[in-house]
């Protein structure tokens, strides 16, 4: 067997996979028009580099190869950055040139090799490169991994990879990592024939987790959806007309329906897809009035999920 650390300029040898955090606009930018940037990158640096699927504000680039392949294609990411912020700022009066910015996605259980004992070790990666490195506080949303972000020039980001490469070949995660898998932007909810749908892109795909609450929202009420049984889809705009629903609810109760800064109602608001509105206490009242607009569909819902939200604190089952 050969040892598969084989000594190269540029240090350690190995295959490595290094993922990085980005904004859609900067995905953009890497892929390019017809996909022929990336193309570029990936036969010019002979790294594997994956872009994560879906309609997501945040995408994760994922980068494996020898390292010297990821290097090259890190360089290439960098200095393409560097045009783009050269070309934007061709249109704009500022003078100072802001520095290229990446964000490593990092498993949290390496992070301390990377800061090293009373942060020396990521002082003398700040000393030795130029570049900034900031290891953040906090783990990423659903994840066992943190964000590093490096900043400098294109050569300073360069150099600071390589030495995070090293840490993390000397110190590999320990235990299992949960990888963190950006969020989609929060999409809008059709519900047709029983089934709830959510809108990505140009089409609609089945939610079951929705479908199942929209089944359970059926069974709780008492009206039957007008024309909820010819199956509306495709052909969105066969849904059943808007209408409105009023409901009253004791004063006292409110609270646990609008939750904390709103967060519940807004909750209750995508679920359902439905226009919910509270109206203001009125004086000598002790109920307050909400009117909820939408398909007869995303009414039911809506009303489903608000009569849960008072079960759960009317039996003090928590939240729901």
């Amino acid at each position: 067997m050969e040892p598969t650390k084989v000594q190269s300029e540029g240090g350690l040898n190995v295959t490595l996979t290094i993922r990085l955090l980005m904004h859609g606009k900067e995905v953009g930018s890497i892929i390019g028009k017809k996909g022929e940037t990336v193309k570029k990158m990936r036969e010019e640096s002979g790294a594997r580099i994956n872009i994560s699927e879906g309609n997501c504000p945040e995408r994760i680039v994922t980068i494996t190869g020898p390292t010297d392949t990821i290097f090259k294609a890190f360089a290439m990411i960098a200095y393409k950055f560097e045009e783009d912020i050269i070309n934007s700022m061709s249109n704009s009066p500022a003078t100072s040139k802001p520095p290229v910015t990446l964000r490593l996605v990092v498993p949290a259980s390496q992070c301390g090799s990377l800061i090293g004992k009373g942060g020396s070790k990521i002082k003398e990666m700040r000393e030795s490169t130029g570049a900034q490195v900031q290891v953040a506080g906090d783990m990423l949303p659903n994840s066992t991994e943190r964000a590093v972000t490096i900043s400098g020039t294109p050569e300073a980001i360069i150099q600071c990879v390589k030495q995070i490469c090293v840490v993390m070949l000397e110190s590999p995660p320990k235990g299992a990592t949960i990888p963190y898998r950006p969020k989609p932007a929060s999409t809008p909810v059709i519900f047709s024939g029983g089934q709830a749908y959510t809108i990505q892109g140009q089409y609609a795909i089945p939610h079951p987790d929705l479908t199942k609450l929209h089944q359970l929202a059926m069974q709780q009420t008492p009206f039957t959806p007008l024309g909820q049984t010819t199956p509306a889809f495709p052909g969105l705009d066969a849904s059943p007309p808007a209408s409105t629903h009023e409901l009253t609810i004791p004063n006292d109760l409110i609270g646990c329906i609008i939750g904390r800064q709103g967060t519940k109602i807004n909750e209750i608001r995508q679920m359902s897809g439905a226009q919910i509105k509270i109206a203001n206490a009125m004086e000598g009242s002790s109920e307050r009035q909400i009117t909820i607009t939408g398909t007869p569909a995303n009414i039911s819902l809506a009303q489903y999920l608000i009569n849960a939200r008072l079960t759960s604190e009317v039996t003090g089952m928590g939240t729901l």
